[in-house]
């Protein structure tokens, strides 16, 4: 079954809680991730992230007590860094560095280093890099903002006060959030048997995700089948594509597609992918 969703998300409605600029970020998503874990029969003793990056749909549900337990799972060692400094014990000490930093061309260049003393020094230089980098992107080679908003150049985005906030109130609430760093398809094979876990799955994309991300190489075929494992419920989203409505018809998943804006203004389809999308009230569509 493959439904049209067309209703625009307001993402200047949505609470942002994750300290990242992330490439591909789902603001957009949060109220109908929300939706769907309404939805389901039984509230989810965890919910899995295995593609976690941002986190901001894993930290919604934290938040907003849609979960008993959230699990983040991020295999880039910089992207996790940050989590496992945030939620290990020094978040409090990444804030006191990130609260006394004067961000300029003459101060950035110690974080650019490739090599770092502690987990939490890592984590402060990625910090600083997605905030300073076009696009908040991390891959090798990614380049700094020269101009930036109403021409701040590299501080344009720096905003500590925020950066500060938005990490001692994940701290608050870290007792219900666990981080894993490693492969997202081996955390959702490990619990497959679980039917109390729910996965919100967002991998990076098989076109985009060679220039914005490290490890940009998915095995979507693998990923599919996994999906159709897992005795728990699950949400996927993609970029739309031919291949990757072909995976879903061979699992029969439902599909549905979406509208969403994007940061420029302007509007592209995503899929939602389950075994059950009754919850997108919309009329069935052709997507072809």
């Amino acid at each position: 079954m493959r439904k049209r969703l067309t209703e625009v998300v307001n993402v200047a409605s949505v609470p942002l809680r994750s300290p990242f600029r992330y490439p591909g970020g789902k603001t957009w998503l949060v109220p109908r991730a929300k939706q769907w874990l309404a939805t389901l029969p039984q509230r989810p003793a965890r919910l899995v992230e295995p593609f976690a990056g941002g986190g901001i749909i894993g930290l919604t549900a934290a938040f907003e007590d849609l979960a008993d337990e959230v699990v983040l799972v991020e295999l880039d060692e910089d992207v996790a860094s940050v989590w496992e400094t945030i939620l290990n014990g020094d978040g409090e000490w990444l804030v006191e560095q990130i609260a006394s930093i004067e961000l300029n061309h003459d101060t950035v260049g110690r974080f650019a280093e490739s090599s770092w003393a502690s987990t939490r020094e890592r984590a402060l230089s990625t910090i600083v890099r997605n905030r300073i980098n076009r696009g908040g992107i991390l891959a090798p080679g990614a380049g700094k903002m020269k101009h930036g908003e109403n021409g701040n150049g590299l501080a344009s985005r720096w905003y500590p006060e925020t950066l500060c906030r938005r990490i001692r109130e994940i701290i608050a609430r870290r007792d219900r959030i666990r981080f894993i760093q490693g492969d997202g398809l081996e955390v959702i094979e490990r619990s497959a048997a679980c039917q109390d876990t729910a996965y919100f799955i967002d991998p990076p994309y098989t076109v985009a995700g060679r220039r914005l991300y490290r490890h940009n190489e998915i095995d979507h075929r693998a990923l599919f089948v996994l999906a159709g494992m897992v005795r728990g419920p699950f949400l996927m989203t993609y970029d739309r594509s031919d291949d990757i409505l072909r995976l879903a018809d061979e699992q029969r998943f439902e599909v549905a597609e979406v509208t969403m804006k994007t940061t420029h203004h302007t509007r592209k389809l995503e899929l939602f992918i389950s075994r059950d999308l009754d919850w997108v009230a919309e009329p069935t569509l052709p997507l072809r």
